[in-house]
């Protein structure tokens, strides 16, 4: 028999022939059921691998009890619905039977077929919905799998997934560091979908984007009437994030007499609202990030050291995409197809010269601008492939852009020289200050560009 996507399997467990009909006639009144039928309880056990969504289950069967069926069942898939039909009106039957599976209970009297067919459809929709559920779950593990969360094989980048591989084994802190645009969210949310929170809250906030003096309330919540507009309680980041994990972005930003309360806080477990008393005890992985050189913030006086220690926990230093060399025509290929099947472009390819031309970019956006690159890319290209002269690099960074170039150290000096004095409005003395050499070496450089 050919099954389509709607097909129902339900298996029918009776020993009472006139029953068995009536039961199957009642399941069989939706033409998508495929019902099959059997006497005893081991005949159903020895056929749960031909996967019914729905077993209808007769409570007193001839050779084994309906509870011991129930379990055979659950033990072998949770999902399966059981309806156990019962001659006997007992309570206590029934609520022992829900306890450990059934779906539902239900007498035999003259109200069964109206409330077997409820069941039933009840039933299929539960069963559905589980299935959605286990899907949505597989496909995001997949999603958050270290390989499919960050492409590459450089190996720079294996030393990332190692040091992942080791904070998810644990609820230790996490600090993830690396210029703008590598990934520290990316990291931090796949870190988060492995480990044993990931059916907690994966809670993220960016420090940096918070004006000073809201940062506490987002973090901490607070009471009614704390102050101006505090309309309510509010719960903060950390309530929020109770028993999964909250990302801190940019700690680096954070203002220094904030950090004394947020290191309290993580050192103690437990937080009080703005404008209350109430000690509220929380359960957070804490995994922070930041662009910035925490360890100089710290001999800047910028940022406690107590707190850097707290959060150092495991480290992990993202690498630059200029740092992992085929990594980039990897990542490349990758963000192509995923933009190609978002807007139906079909299969879109790169040339070699395209690639080529990527490879020697140094890409100061990391990425997000590889990203961008790409996306323009496709949509510029002809024919579905991408040409050199189709990439088009539009960094905001493009002050150092000169230092990748092939030049001599003569042309370079020259190269600085004249950045410097446009960017110091031909300041001669200033620029001589900020590059620590003579204003003589700078006017002699000068008359030497002059002379070609």
């Amino acid at each position: 028999m050919n099954y389509t996507p709607e097909t129902v399997r339900i298996f029918v467990v009776e020993d009472d022939p006139l029953y068995m009909k009536l039961v199957r006639y009642i399941a069989e009144l939706n033409p998508d059921h495929v019902v099959h039928a059997f006497e005893d309880g081991k005949s159903c056990i020895d056929n749960l691998h031909e996967n019914p969504k729905v077993v209808i289950l007769d409570y007193s069967l001839p050779d084994i009890s309906g509870k011991e069926v129930l379990q055979a069942i659950k033990k072998y898939d949770p999902e399966i619905q059981v309806i156990v039909v019962s001659s006997q009106e007992s309570i206590n039957t029934a609520v022992t039977l829900l306890k450990h599976g059934a779906y539902d209970y239900i007498t035999k009297d003259n109200e069964t077929k109206d409330r077997l067919l409820n069941a039933i459809n009840n039933a299929k929709r539960v069963s559905s919905l589980t299935q959605q559920i286990t899907t949505l779950k597989e496909e995001l593990n997949q999603k958050y799998e270290f390989e499919n969360t960050i492409i590459g094989e450089s190996p720079a980048i294996k030393r990332v997934f190692k040091m992942m591989n080791k904070a998810v084994k644990t609820n230790i802190t996490v600090s993830i560091t690396g210029e703008t645009g590598t990934g520290k969210e990316v990291v931090a949310k796949a870190i988060h979908h492995n480990s044993d929170r990931k059916s907690k809250p994966f809670v993220a906030v960016n420090i940096a984007a918070i004006p000073e003096n809201l940062i506490e309330s987002e973090l901490f919540g607070h009471e009614k009437g704390a102050f101006t507009g505090a309309l309510a309680r509010r719960k903060g980041k950390f309530e929020e994030a109770d028993g999964g994990t909250l990302f801190l972005d940019e700690i680096g930003e954070m203002d220094i007499n904030l950090q004394a309360k947020l290191l309290r806080v993580l050192q103690e477990r437990e937080l009080t609202r703005v404008g209350g008393n109430e000690v509220v005890k929380f359960d957070v992985r804490v995994i922070v990030a930041t662009h910035r050189d925490l360890a100089e913030e710290v001999k800047q006086g910028n940022f406690r050291e107590d707190l850097y220690y707290r959060l150092l926990g495991i480290p992990i230093e993202l690498p630059p995409l200029r740092e992992r060399g085929q990594d980039v025509i990897l990542i490349a290929k990758h963000l192509l197809r995923q933009f190609a099947k978002e807007n139906k472009l079909g299969a879109v390819k790169m040339s070699k010269e395209a690639q080529n031309k990527l490879i020697s970019y140094p890409f100061p956006g990391n990425v997000r601008e590889l990203k961008s690159v790409v996306e323009l890319a496709a949509v510029m290209c002809e024919e579905n492939e991408i040409e050199a002269e189709d990439i088009t690099f539009n960094s905001l960074q493009k002050e150092g852009q000169f230092l990748f170039e092939e030049m001599t150290l003569r042309d370079y000096t020259f190269k600085i020289i004249r950045h410097f004095l446009d960017k110091y409005d031909n300041n001669v003395l200033l620029v001589a200050k900020k590059l620590g050499i003579g204003k003589s070496s700078i006017y002699r450089y000068l008359k030497e560009m002059e002379e070609g």
